[in-house]
This record gives structure tokens, sequence and C-alpha cells, in this order.
């Protein structure tokens, strides 16, 4: 076994299939944005997606092709007619990043024979690295996964605090 340091990551990783580059998809990314929306307004009940789309900024017809992801997978509530939309099925201590993103984007492994059991590349038993990348997978499954929706509220929250964010916006908004 090669021996792993401790890495610290700082920024999300996932592998792209249209490229060489460990990128998480924008549909990944927008799924995360629209399940903080819904855990930052939970106290409001059922949110409609044309109001998520309008505060993250991300068209509703994309949002619509992310909801049945979580529909099937029961993370999201469903409220149809007049005061329908969405909400969290469950509270955002609940929902890992990792989770989601695997619910999004498939695996986060970086190379795909990692996710393979029992591993089917013939060169697996001389591949020197095969452990690093098993190592690599293991961090960011572990990183993304000790991170909840709650922790994200929590960190904008504690950063809109501490610099003045928040107040800011409130004074722009008297303004307008």
């Amino acid at each position: 076994k090669i021996p792993l340091k401790a890495y610290q990551i700082y920024g999300i990783i996932g592998l792209s299939e249209r490229s060489e580059d460990m990128k998480i998809s924008t549909k990944g990314r927008y799924a995360l944005r629209m399940l903080l929306d819904l855990a930052e307004h939970q106290e409001e009940g059922y949110i409609a997606l044309k109001d998520i789309a309008a505060r993250q900024g991300i068209s509703k017809k994309y949002l619509e092709q992310i909801v049945p992801i979580f529909n099937k997978s029961d993370i999201l509530k469903t409220n149809r007619g007049y005061q329908g939309g969405y909400m969290l099925a469950q509270s955002p201590e609940k929902y890992t990043v990792g989770q989601i993103l695997r619910l999004t984007e498939g695996s986060l492994s970086p190379v795909s024979c990692v996710d393979q059991d029992p591993i089917e590349c013939e060169r697996s038993a001389l591949c020197a690295t095969l452990p690093m990348w098993q190592g690599l997978s293991r961090v960011i499954n572990e990183y993304l996964d000790g991170i909840t929706l709650q922790d994200l509220l929590d960190s904008k929250k504690q950063h809109t605090d501490c610099c003045g964010c928040s107040s800011e916006k409130k004074e722009d908004e008297k303004h307008e």
C-alpha cells in the first residue's frame, strides 16, 4: 500500500466525460444550488421552481430536468397546485454534498476502473498508479460526504455575518 498524506481539497472534483479535466457538471452544480435554496427557505414551506430559478439565476426549464432525479431518491417532497412546489423531505443536515453529487454525476472517482468490483482492467495487477487513484477517490468521497447542506448554510451565514455582505445587501434594497 502507498501511504496517503492528509489532503485538504479546496475545490470539488469529479470526472467530466466530455473532457479530460476533472469537473462537476452544470447539472451537479445547479442541483446543489437548488437544494441549498430549498434548505435556506425551508421555513416558507413548499417553494415554486420559478422562485428558486429567479433567486439562483438558473432557468426554470433546467431545474425541471433536475427535479426528477431527487423525486426518485425521496430527497424532495412535492405539492401540486396553486400553492405547489418543492421542499426537502428531511432536514438539511441529513443530506451530504457527496450524496447529492453522486445522484447527479454518477461516480466521483477520478478514473473508471476504481468503481469496478472486481477491477476489470487487464493491467490492474501491474498498475503502479491504481493505489493512488483509489486513494484519491477515497479522499474525494470522504471530503464530500463530510459536508452537509446545513454545513454550507452555516458557512454562508458565517461569511455574510462577518464581512457585512448581508447588511450591505439590505441597504442596497432600501435605496431601490
